[in-house]
């Protein structure tokens, strides 16, 4: 029986243009996705735009331009980038979408039932960058925000709606201290039961219609107050898939956004009876030569500019192989023109080049009837997320077919002698080409295709810059 696969990469903010930390998590989650098709699976991945957010209201003020047609313009760039990066996503879910609408108050209603909805007067701390309050404590030596230093946090007087989170503090424990809701990595796990051990707040999930600016999903039967946007934006990953298809069974999200979907989201859906997705990943922050990407400063890197010079895959491959998924991880063009030169071109390319060649030469044909599949190792380590451990060990299989080929120099040999050395070569190549699939889909394809059947000579994988 195939086993159904939902998975989400984080809905982000589409506010400004996607940044080079968007493409590492598309990527990402599209490895998940395509391990996943290779064990048989029937795979779903969704992304979408979280619209409902006062900063894209704000974003598009300041562009001159109406809200609605800003997000669409924003929206359809992340959009496009998925395609360019072959992430190809089955569902990109918008919040400004009219079912969203419906689903969010669907879910606000069940809540409100429950009596875990309640309005008050509230003042508070509010970062718009994270759409979150904050209360003091919680706050850098500076009061600032410590996702957004330097930013000043808003004071807010107003009466909103809350949610009990307080009445879920003992469920939530349980979930995650027992793996139901399984976090990856363990040390994010601790820091969110750490966090649950100290007394939960209940939590803002509205906002007036002046300050929301009359943007968002508004509340069921209160018409001066918009839902607040984590409430709905969250909900994404529930209302652009059917019934049959939640709940997900993995969340692949940024360090940042972790306690919004381990204790917030789940909270939300225990109030509401629904279904709770099944794991949570969450990876670390890339900087750029060593400094943390920002428009100050001005080092905001562009994934499109990569694929155009370096192509898709090699982006991937820099990605997945130099960023450790659970940590912080840099990038530098001087790195990926390393990478590029020794690990793609050199490494792999020009060894798939030598033994297509001289197997064209002596018109070999390969049987390519023999079923593939991934090692319990590759599978183990992928069930981790450990795409540069996988890729390491890939590497290590492609660096002894290339000593063998400088060993035996099979241009110098003849005969039976030459064929069985590119036989096994092919072979083995072949092999690498299987399990880069999910990593590298286009080299990969190409890699298949010119080491099986009637072998051809490859033309450059990765042509020198």
């Amino acid at each position: 029986m195939t086993k159904k696969f939902y998975v989400t990469a984080a809905i982000p903010y589409v506010n400004a243009a996607p940044h080079i930390g968007h493409a590492l998590e598309f990527i990402q989650v599209d490895v998940i996705s395509r391990y996943h098709k290779l064990l048989g699976n029937k795979t779903i991945a969704l992304t979408g735009g979280d619209e409902n957010a006062l900063k894209n209201v704000q974003a598009a003020e300041k562009a001159g331009i109406p809200t609605q047609q800003f997000v669409d313009k924003n929206a359809q760039l992340f959009l496009d980038l998925t395609v360019k990066l072959n992430t190809p996503f089955d569902v990109f879910q918008k919040g400004t979408n009219p079912g969203h609408f419906k689903s969010s108050q669907e879910l606000w209603d069940r809540c409100f039932k429950k009596g875990d909805i309640y309005k008050k007067d509230y003042q508070g701390l509010y970062c718009v960058g994270c759409e979150t309050f904050y209360s003091p404590d919680e706050l850098n030596e500076k009061g600032e925000c410590s996702e957004h230093p330097g930013k000043k946090l808003d004071k807010v007087s107003e009466a909103n709606y809350f949610f009990k989170l307080s009445s879920y503090q003992k469920q939530l424990i349980d979930l995650i201290s027992t793996d139901k809701l399984k976090i990856y990595p363990q040390f994010r796990k601790n820091e969110v039961l750490s966090f649950l051990k100290e007394p939960l707040r209940d939590i803002s999930i509205s906002r007036s219609n002046e300050r929301a600016k009359n943007w968002g999903v508004p509340v069921p039967n209160d018409p001066n107050q918009r839902i607040y946007v984590w409430f709905d934006a969250l909900n994404i990953y529930r209302s652009g898939v059917d019934e049959s298809t939640w709940p997900a069974d993995l969340h692949v999200i940024g360090k940042g956004i972790i306690r919004f979907h381990t204790v917030y989201w789940p909270a939300f859906l225990l109030s509401a009876g629904l279904s709770l997705p099944k794991s949570v990943m969450a990876h670390g922050y890339l900087t750029v030569d060593g400094q943390k990407m920002s428009k100050t400063i001005g080092n905001i890197i562009d994934p499109l500019e990569i694929i155009k010079k370096y192509g898709v895959d090699a982006l991937r491959y820099y990605l997945l192989r130099e960023i450790p998924p659970y940590d912080d991880g840099d990038f530098s063009y001087r790195r990926l023109d390393e990478v590029y030169s020794s690990d793609l071109a050199n490494e792999l390319g020009n060894l798939v080049m030598r033994i297509t060649t001289l197997a064209e030469k002596d018109g070999l044909n390969i049987d390519s009837s023999e079923k593939k599949q991934l090692s319990d190792r590759i599978k183990k380590q992928f069930d981790n997320f450990e795409f540069n451990t996988i890729l390491e060990d890939i590497w290590k299989n492609i660096k002894i077919l290339n000593k063998k080929t400088d060993d035996f120099a099979p241009w110098k040999k003849t005969g039976q002698e030459r064929k069985d050395f590119l036989v096994n070569s092919l072979n083995g190549i072949n092999q690498v080409g299987y399990e880069l699939q999910a990593f590298l889909p286009e080299t990969s394809e190409k890699i298949l295709k010119a080491t099986q059947g009637k072998i051809t000579k490859i033309l450059p994988l990765f042509p020198r810059l």
